[in-house]
């Protein structure tokens, strides 16, 4: 049995309480009110569902996770970067950013990141939770991700690209921004393979979750511009 978030102010189970079966598998309902959103973040649990279902919520284990210093570049991105005319931003285009990650794979269906998400998480861009990264090539958007800057602690929540490895671009700026700004962990979530080519490990819940809590009130970036360039990124001197 999961619990049921019957309204707003129903406060999430205990993550230890998520199924074994799915895995993860916490709570449903509450809705993607601001409130409900970061309080789910802070105690290690985020949305996925599907459009037409009520929100569901998870805390998977083991955590997917990725420390910023442990990014892993390949020569033949290596050389992308550095030879590349790409343009990397931060909150450029963010609502651009979410309907590019929603938009379908050729690989898939549908997607999860139904408009309700959208513009759920266009509410937490507002209050400067929220934040994109995103890759140009004259001035079109090419690739990019989403997700949340909460202490020192980055949520992230979907990728896409347009043109080769310019998911992956982003990401590495991202990772090596973030160890510049001493950032301690990346939540990945959910364990994928080009996550892992990228540096990312498994983590048990239990410590993910102590994890937070010693961090979640860090001190923040007063402004998510990037001071990196490629030449740093490629060399990944963090």
């Amino acid at each position: 049995m999961i619990t049921w978030l019957d309204h707003a102010n129903t406060p999430f189970p205990p993550v230890e309480q998520a199924l074994a079966q799915p895995d993860g598998l916490l709570a449903a309902g509450g809705g993607l009110s601001p409130e409900r959103l970061l309080s789910a973040y802070r105690q290690g649990i985020f949305p996925w569902y599907n459009p037409g279902e009520p929100v569901l919520w998870w805390s998977p284990d083991p955590r997917c996770v990725m420390r910023p210093q442990d990014l892993h570049i390949s020569r033949s991105l290596r050389k992308q970067l550095l030879n590349s005319d790409y343009q990397v931003t931060f909150d450029r285009a963010f609502s651009q950013v979410m309907q590019a990650c929603a938009a379908p794979r050729s690989y898939q269906s549908g997607t999860w990141i139904s408009s309700e998400i959208i513009t759920a998480y266009i509410r937490l861009h507002r209050l400067g939770v929220a934040h994109s990264v995103e890759v140009w090539q004259d001035d079109t958007l090419i690739g990019g991700l989403y997700g949340l800057g909460i202490g020192s602690l980055f949520f992230g929540e979907s990728m896409f690209s347009r043109r080769d490895n310019a998911s992956k671009i982003a990401f590495s700026f991202l990772c090596v921004q973030l160890a510049e700004w001493r950032f301690n962990l990346i939540d990945c979530q959910v364990y994928n393979s080009h996550l892992e080519s990228l540096g990312a490990s498994m983590m048990p819940r239990k410590e993910f979750v102590a994890l937070l809590s010693r961090h979640l009130d860090d001190p923040e970036p007063t402004e998510w511009q990037f001071t990196v360039d490629a030449q740093q990124v490629a060399g990944k001197r963090i």
